[in-house]
Formats: C-alpha cells, structure tokens, sequence
C-alpha cells in the first residue's frame, strides 16, 4: 500500500457516520484540521466551512504526499477561494481542490465525503462527496 494511501484505501479511514468534529469547530471562511487514528499513520482532512456547508479534502498534496498542515493555526487560506501546502505553497483551489499555482498545477486534492448532522459533521457514504 502507499505510504499516504487515498482515503477509500487508508486503513484509518472511518465509516459513514463517524463523528469528525463540531461544526462550531470550523470558522466560517475557514478551516480546521482533523487527524484519526494512531500518530504514526493517521488519516488527515482538512473541513472548510462556507455558511453551512462543509467541504473536506484529504490532508495530502498531491506534490510529495506531505500533509498541507498539520495544526489549524498552519493552514494557509483565502476564505472560500483557496487553501495552500505548507511546504512548496502549491495553491490550490476551495471549492473543487484543483492546484492552480505550484508544482503540481492541474492535480488536484481528494475529496472525503462529509455530512452535517444537527452540530456535528461526520464522515459521509461515497455518494455525498463534493
């Protein structure tokens, strides 16, 4: 298996209905960072918040396989336009995950199905990606 496998693939990859975080959690225009499972190999997002819907991309750039950030405080962002890696600044963009500037222009970030439930956003099924 790959070192930073899809999430589909990832062996710390919750089920449907797994608890993530609260959606209080999540600035608006910003995002928040969530790890699951053991520190060696955890499955990483990154959830943005516009209004009250939540976009997750797996916390791995396309470029080196790298976390984006790995602390909420890390996360470099223009509110609901773009998010970029932490270590060669690829940008890429909020709302579909495709790197428009950087060394991996034109790839794009992997989409993790999440869904709101009351306060809370929790892993969704596959036919809830964005």
């Amino acid at each position: 298996m790959p070192a930073n496998p899809p999430p589909a693939l990832h062996p710390h990859a919750p089920p449907p209905g797994t608890p993530l975080c609260g959606l209080a959690e999540i600035p608006e225009g910003g995002g928040h960072v969530v790890a699951i499972g053991p520190e060696d190999s955890p499955f990483r997002l990154i959830l943005l918040r516009s209004g009250d819907r939540v976009i997750a991309w797996h916390n791995c750039c396309p470029h080196f396989g790298q976390p984006l950030a790995l602390k909420d405080e890390w996360l470099i962002l223009k509110p609901h336009t773009s998010l970029s890696c932490n270590v060669h600044y690829a940008r890429f963009r909020w709302a579909d995950g495709v790197c428009e500037f950087g060394d991996c222009e034109g790839e794009r970030l992997t989409a993790v199905p999440v869904a709101i439930h009351g306060e809370q956003v929790v892993m969704g099924s596959t036919d809830s990606t964005p």
